[in-house]
């Protein structure tokens, strides 16, 4: 059977875009349907909008100067607008030699898919291969009076006339602990709400207190452990009836934030007429992306997997290379980093400790802190650590935490490393530049030297490889060596 199209990719955020530049570079004939416009939620909702507030926030917090929000917002508008023109413009891709269609897809059969555009006009086109990128919606939970209460998410949040005076933010995850540092700095009093007893769960235990006395010392107040029981109000104040140890509490703030995790979107995909099957976190995908329908694949958020651009960038060429070069590439879900981009910043790959332990893997942690991080010192952000989990024999990486300024490039040195193979004395050996930030990985690594060698080979290191100071007691991180 012929089809117009060897491969049509239905979505055009991080993962469609990269899975149609993919395709079309390997010569195949190429379509992208989008229903809105590219570039998805990385660049209109997520990662762009909240790094810009981050950064802002930033700003107003060192130089103490009221927040003008018209300002913010435009700011805030043109950014998003130069990165949509340089990278995400239809008119790119077309020139790449992607067919772009606007409007709304739903498959008809598994190889036919219907677009419908905004003027309701049908169209019918039929392809070999398909790959879903649809990504995900905010999740906002069924929480009693929520449906008649004034709410933001993600999808509005950025698009504020005002800003407000106080906001409660309901999830402590990632997007609410950014979102309270970035409007606590730009002069908002927050509160956030989390019915776990910490913020940052996927993270370490031990990083993620420090970071939240950090937000609690600019402002950013905590009712953790807590339920939220109702909602209420209009478009100047809400109410939060919280529920802790069976004791209520009634918060009261003028906006309120709903940042309790995202829910892939593919209901008006008509799957069932693919015969594609669902989970309950989104569409079921094998390692290499493929769904149950041998000719249909699905990549980045709408798969429930992970929901972070780099990872959608990543399965997107998983997906395409296993459908039209037939190569067996599957997810690397052993490296997998993730950053939250507070200051300071968080940052985690591979396995946790707590994975390690469940595991019954033998490990060894190695750390290093930030206060003997020279550049750290020189630039007054001595809060954090680093910490590397690795085999005690041969220095294998296993995972890493960092909490600290630059985290997100630092943990980055990890992900290349264990991605290749390079262990802690091979990263102990390597010159690196001073004063760095990535000099603290590096004497991070000499731990493994530390606690593996003799009393005369930590000598010799310390002498050759131009180890400046002290080296930190491994048992007891604050006493040195």
């Amino acid at each position: 059977m012929k089809h117009q199209y060897d491969i049509i990719v239905i979505g055009g955020g991080a993962a469609g875009l990269t899975a149609s530049g993919v395709a079309v570079s390997l010569g195949a004939k190429t379509m992208m349907v989008e229903k809105a416009k590219l570039g998805g939620d990385c660049t209109w909702y997520g990662c762009v909008p909240s790094k810009v507030l981050l950064n802002l926030g930033k700003k107003v917090a060192i130089s103490g100067k009221p927040v003008n929000w018209q300002e913010v917002r435009a700011k805030l508008d043109t950014i998003r607008q130069d990165i949509y023109e340089e990278a995400d413009n239809p008119e790119k891709f077309r020139e790449m030699g992607i067919d772009v269609e606007d409007g709304e897809a739903k498959f008809v059969d598994r190889n036919t898919l219907q677009v419908k555009n905004g003027k309701g006009f049908l169209r019918e086109m039929s392809a070999k291969y398909f790959v879903i990128a649809t990504g995900a919606n905010a999740f906002v939970p069924p929480i009693t009076g929520i449906d008649k209460t004034p709410h933001l998410t993600n999808h509005n949040l950025f698009e504020i006339d005002e800003l407000p005076k106080s906001m409660i933010i309901v999830g402590g995850g990632p997007i609410g602990t950014e979102m309270a540092q970035a409007f606590q700095n730009l002069g908002t009093e927050i509160t956030v709400v989390d019915m776990l007893d910490t913020i940052l769960s996927n993270d370490h235990p031990e990083l993620t207190p420090i970071l939240k006395e950090r937000l609690e010392k600019q402002g950013v107040k905590y009712e953790l452990g807590a339920g939220v029981k109702s909602v209420s109000g209009d478009e100047k104040s809400v109410e939060v009836t919280i529920e802790r140890d069976c004791e209520t509490k009634v918060l009261k703030a003028e906006k309120l934030l709903i940042a309790t995790g995202r829910r892939a979107n593919f209901e008006p995909l008509n799957l069932d007429a693919a015969g594609v099957k669902t989970g309950k976190n989104g569409i079921t995908i094998n390692n290499k992306c493929r769904t149950n329908v041998r000719n249909i694949y699905a990549i980045g958020d709408v798969t429930g997997r992970y929901q972070f651009t780099h990872m959608s960038e990543h399965m997107a060429k998983v997906a395409v290379s296993n459908a039209l070069l037939k190569f067996p590439m599957k997810i690397d879900h052993k490296h997998v980093p993730w950053v939250t981009y507070t200051e300071p910043e968080m940052a985690h790959v591979g396995a946790s400790q707590k994975q390690l332990d469940e595991n019954g893997v033998k490990y060894e942690t190695y750390k290093f802190p930030y206060k003997m991080i020279d550049r750290a010192i020189s630039d007054e952000k001595t809060i954090g650590w680093i910490y590397v989990y690795a085999k005690k024999l041969n220095g294998k990486i296993l995972g890493a935490d960092v909490l600290g300024a630059h985290a997100g490039e630092l943990i980055s040195h990890y992900a290349l490393a264990m991605k290749n193979g390079i262990t802690l004395r091979n990263m102990a050996d390597t010159i690196y530049p001073y004063p760095s930030y990535g000099l603290g990985a590096r004497r991070a690594a000499d731990q493994w030297y530390v606690k593996s060698q003799s009393t005369g080979v930590v000598k010799w290191i310390k002498r050759i490889f131009g180890y400046r100071g002290p080296l930190p007691d491994l048992s007891n991180p604050d006493k040195i060596v």
